[in-house]
């Protein structure tokens, strides 16, 4: 028996299209958010090209919003034992479009553009009345969508890249008064001028601040500092880079970064909301980020908060959806928040107005492969490959493991992304590093970290790990 679509990906044609018969063709365009920075200020950053490959590779999430209905571009064809993992769990998934030749350091929408063919099967599909979503719209998606015919399931690029602005969280929070840490958003010299004094008052006073790129992902973009002199460095190259930028586009000098004074936590949060077309806000979820020694480690759901703070979560993100539909946008809207010490909330710490690691999960509760009352935990795990790992073999390795089954109690490990396992092949002669992404499901807490436990002993014991 094939399952219907989740209730969030009907939910989510109704927002962005009006209908939940819509279909739709998905792209999981990973750190759209490097597109969106393209021509804008930035601290400086480290690529890794063996990385970029396994990020590319999460296109593969996006495999699990659809229904029959439904279409997704990926970079490479399914590996059949994932397939017919998914089939076994009664999954109905979208129609698969493969790219013909995937570049690793290239996004699927990137290489979708370089094939003709591929662009021929997705403009069939628009004449079908499908529409084009992804994880976040840039330039890249708008091109694809124009060659191909498909409309935008999304707003404009230009809205996208706006709100997804850290000086937009910062600003918009400010104006409507929601709780933040002490903090400036900055986009000329002058107001960086200004809010670097006011930090040196912080670092004087023995307190910590971070610093952040509007467009930084993923980590990148963000520096925490505990020096005035450090500060002022990097205060002097954000200058100095806009001097020249302005100088050579003709414009006055401008910068985009927010600086916020750093503050203690209890626990890290995200949740997500949906803005439909017609203004409309419905709040999904919140989940509870979890860490070991200072790393992220996944995600947890249901978050352990009290019925006060998701009340004040979910008010919150109805005033977000309010004003970012105000400002042109729809669709899912994702939310870093923090817990102090105290209990008390910090509600917004930036928005993702995209899909978020959090979108692809969801499929585990509203999806039926779980029920209300278990524990599920959103993570991945590290490996080192000698070759690469068939899906078939991985299932012997973690035999009793998985999760194979619905019934009454699930338990065991669902699979969401494979392509990201062997991704990297070939980088290094001597082996290359992959993620196996999925969700821990269980019925208590010491469940889930004895599944974990016995998950990553295993893996460990591997004899292709080099």
């Amino acid at each position: 028996m094939h399952l219907p679509s989740s209730g969030f990906s009907a939910r989510l044609k109704r927002a962005v299209t009006g209908s939940a018969d819509t279909p739709l063709v998905f792209l999981g365009n990973f750190e759209v958010e490097n597109h969106w920075a393209l021509g804008e200020p930035a601290l400086p950053r480290v690529a890794s090209h063996a990385g970029s490959a396994v990020v590319n590779r999460m296109d593969e999430f996006a495999l699990l919003l659809g229904g029959k209905n439904d279409h997704v571009v990926l970079k490479t064809a399914l590996d059949e034992g994932y397939r017919g993992y998914l089939e076994g769990l009664g999954l109905a998934l979208p129609t698969v479009h493969v790219v013909a030749d995937q570049d690793p350091q290239r996004t699927v929408s990137e290489d979708a553009l370089a094939d003709p063919e591929l662009l021929r099967a997705l403009s069939a599909v628009a004449g079908e009345g499908a529409r084009l979503t992804a994880h976040g719209i840039s330039t890249v998606e708008e091109e694809l969508a124009e060659r191909t015919g498909l409309r935008l399931g999304a707003p404009s690029a230009a809205v996208c890249k706006r709100v997804n602005s850290k000086v937009y969280s910062r600003r918009l929070s400010d104006e409507l008064g929601i709780r933040q840490a002490r903090g400036w958003a900055c986009e000329t010299l002058e107001e960086l001028a200004e809010a670097v004094a006011a930090a040196g008052e912080l670092l004087a006073s023995g307190r910590k601040v971070v610093l952040k790129d509007a467009f930084g992902v993923s980590g990148k973009g963000i520096v925490v500092l505990d020096s005035e002199a450090r500060l002022g460095r990097l205060h002097r190259m954000a200058v100095q880079q806009a001097e020249r930028a302005a100088k050579a586009a003709g414009g006055a000098p401008r910068t985009a970064l927010v600086i916020e004074e750093w503050v203690a936590k209890r626990c890290d949060l995200n949740y997500q909301f949906t803005v439909g077309r017609d203004g409309s806000t419905h709040f999904d979820f919140v989940k509870e980020l979890l860490t070991e020694n200072g790393v992220h480690k996944g995600h947890r759901i249901p978050a352990r908060l009290t019925g006060a703070q998701v009340a004040e979560i979910s008010a919150t993100a109805l005033r977000l959806g309010e004003r970012l539909a105000a400002d042109g946008y729809y669709g899912v809207v994702g939310v870093d928040a923090m817990v102090d010490p105290d209990e008390g909330l910090y509600p917004v710490i930036e928005i993702n107005a995209r899909n978020n690691m959090s979108t692809y999960q969801n499929v585990v509760h509203e999806g039926g492969l779980a029920g209300a009352d278990e524990v599920a935990v959103a993570r991945h795990f590290p490996l080192r490959l000698a070759r690469p790992l068939p899906f078939a073999e991985l299932a012997e390795v973690l035999d009793g493991l998985l999760l194979t089954e619905r019934g009454a109690r699930p338990r065991g490990l669902f699979v969401n992304n494979y392509a990201t396992v062997n991704a990297a092949a070939g980088t290094d002669a001597d082996g290359f590093e992959g993620r196996l992404y999925g969700v821990l499901v269980g019925a208590s807490d010491e469940e889930i970290e004895a599944l974990d436990t016995d998950i990553t002993r295993r893996l460990a014991a591997y004899p292709e790990r080099s």
